[in-house]
C-alpha cells in the first residue's frame, strides 16, 4: 500500500535551508523592535534615551533593509515548500491534498495558540488559511500562475489609492473593538507602552494579547496582507514547479540579472519607502503602497539573487550549514523567537522591554541567532527533526516518526548518528 512520507533529510537543498535560515534572521530583526516595546513608545521617550541618535539611524536602516523584504522570502519558500511536498506524496502515490490540508490545519492551531498565548505578531495562521487556497491553482499554467500573482501583489496599491480617494477606512471597526478590549482590562494610550514590561502575572500578558489579536486583524486588513501573501505563495509554487532551486549552477545568468536589478532598483526605492515611513507618509498611503510594492519584492529578489550567487561561488563555506540548521528548524525557531522575547523584555521575565534604545535591541537579535544557530546545530546532531517540526509531521502523516537518531558505525568503529 502507497504510503505518504516527509523528505528525507538527505535529500534536502541546502539552499533552500541556508534563505529559511537567513529570512529569520530577518523576520528577528524586523519583530523585536515590537517585543521590545520600542514601537509602541511615545515619540518623546524614545528621543528622550541616550541611544536615540543611533536608534533613529537604526530605524532608517532596519526601514531600507529588512522592512517587508524577509517575510517576503519566507513566503516564497513556503511555496516551493507546498510544492515540493505535493511533489514528494505524489511520486509516493499518496494523497497529496489530504496531507497538505491536514498540514495546513495543524499549522493553523499552531498559528493560534502562538496568537493567543504567546504574540500577536503571529504570522502563521495567515500562512495556514492562504497555504488552503494554494492547491486550486496546482493545475493552472505558468501564465495563469504568474498573472495571478502578479495581480494579487498589485491590488493592495489599487486599493489604497481607492480607499484614499474614498475616504474610507475599513479597519476603522476593528480598531474601535481593540480599545473596547483595552477598557476592560484598563489599558489605555499612557500605559500601553509599558504594559508588558509592568506585568507581574501571565494574566496580564493574555489581557494584552487579547487585544494585540484584534490588532492583527487590523493590520492585515489596512495591509492587505492575505492577497501579497498569496501572490507570494504563487510565485513560490512557480519556482518549485521548475524546480529552479535543484541547480542552481545553471541558472547564474537568471541570478545575475535578480541580483543586479533587484538590488540596484529595490534599495534607492528601499531608501524613499524609508524617508515615507519616517516621515509619517506624507506622499499619502496609496502612493506610500506603491513604493512598498516597488521597492520590497525587488529587493527581495535581489537578496535571493545574490546569496544564490554566493553559495555557487564558495559553496564548500561552513557559513551556509550555519544558515541551514536554523533554516532546517525554522517553524520551533520562529515561536523560539517569541519565547525569548516574551523572556527578555516581559514583566513575567527580566522586563527589560520599554527600557532598551533600538541599537541595544538589533544587537540582541544577533545574539539571539547566534544562540538559535549553536542550538539548532547541536539538537540535530542528535534529533532528526526540530521539536515542533516533529509534531508537525507525525500529526501530518498520521505515524510516528522516531525523533532521535539512530547510531551506527563506520568502518573504522567511529560512531555515526542517521
Amino acid at each position: 500500500m502507497p504510503t505518504a512520507l516527509p523528505i528525507d533529510a538527505s535529500k534536502r537543498h541546502i539552499i533552500l535551508d541556508a534563505l529559511r535560515g537567513f529570512a529569520l534572521l530577518g523576520i528577528c530583526m524586523a519583530n523585536f523592535p515590537e517585543f521590545s516595546l520600542y514601537s509602541f513608545l511615545p515619540a518623546e521617550a524614545a528621543a528622550s534615551m541616550p541611544t536615540s541618535a543611533c536608534d533613529r539611524v537604526t530605524r532608517y536602516l532596519l526601514s531600507i533593509f529588512v522592512d517587508g523584504k524577509f517575510y517576503t522570502i519566507f513566503s516564497l519558500l513556503f511555496g516551493i515548500g507546498f510544492s515540493i511536498i505535493i511533489s514528494n506524496v505524489t511520486k509516493r502515490g499518496g494523497n497529496a491534498f489530504a496531507v497538505f490540508y491536514r498540514r495546513m490545519f495543524i499549522l493553523l492551531i499552531i498559528g493560534f495558540l502562538h496568537l493567543m498565548f504567546i504574540w500577536s505578531g503571529d504570522i502563521l495562521m495567515l500562512y495556514a488559511l492562504m497555504g488552503m487556497i494554494l492547491p486550486l491553482f496546482i493545475k493552472v499554467s505558468d501564465r495563469v500562475l504568474l498573472w495571478s500573482a502578479a495581480i494579487l501583489l498589485f491590488l493592495p496599491v489599487a486599493l489604497d489609492f481607492a480607499f484614499e480617494a474614498a475616504g474610507v477606512s475599513l479597519s476603522a471597526p476593528v480598531v474601535d473593538w481593540q480599545w473596547r478590549e483595552c477598557a476592560k482590562v484598563g489599558i489605555t494610550e499612557d500605559n500601553f507602552a509599558y504594559w508588558l514590561r509592568d506585568a507581574d502575572s501571565y494574566r496580564k500578558v493574555f489581557d494584552f494579547l487579547i487585544q494585540g489579536a484584534v490588532v492583527r486583524l487590523q493590520e492585515f486588513i489596512d495591509g492587505h496582507r492575505w492577497f501579497k501573501v498569496l501572490g507570494l505563495f504563487m510565485i513560490g509554487l512557480y519556482i518549485g514547479r521548475h524546480r529552479l532551486y535543484a541547480d542552481i549552477e545553471k541558472r547564474k545568468d537568471l541570478l545575475r540579472k535578480a541580483a543586479a536589478w533587484g538590488l540596484c532598483l529595490g534599495l534607492p526605492l528601499s531608501c524613499l519607502y524609508a524617508c515615507d515611513s519616517m516621515a509619517g507618509y506624507p506622499f499619502g498611503t496609496g502612493a506610500h503602497s506603491l513604493i512598498y510594492f516597488a521597492s520590497v519584492y525587488l529587493t527581495a529578489f535581489g537578496y535571493i539573487g545574490a546569496i544564490c550567487l554566493l553559495y555557487i561561488r564558495c559553496r564548500d563555506s561552513r557559513c551556509w550549514k550555519m544558515l541551514a540548521y536554523p533554516g532546517r528548524m525554522a517553524l520551533t525557531n520562529y515561536i523560539g523567537q517569541s519565547l525569548i522575547g516574551m523572556l527578555i523584555y516581559y514583566g513575567t521575565g527580566f522586563g527589560f522591554g520599554a527600557n532598551t534604545g533600538l541599537i541595544y535591541v538589533e544587537f540582541t537579535v544577533i545574539c539571539v541567532f547566534i544562540f538559535q544557530i549553536c542550538f539548532s546545530a547541536l539538537w540535530l546532531r542528535f534529533f532528526r527533526f526540530g521539536p515542533l517540526e516533529w509534531i508537525w509531521r507525525c500529526l501530518t502523516y498520521l505515524r510516528f516518526f522516531p525523533l532521535r537518531k539512530s547510531i551506527v558505525h563506520d568502518a573504522s568503529g567511529a560512531k555515526i548518528a542517521r
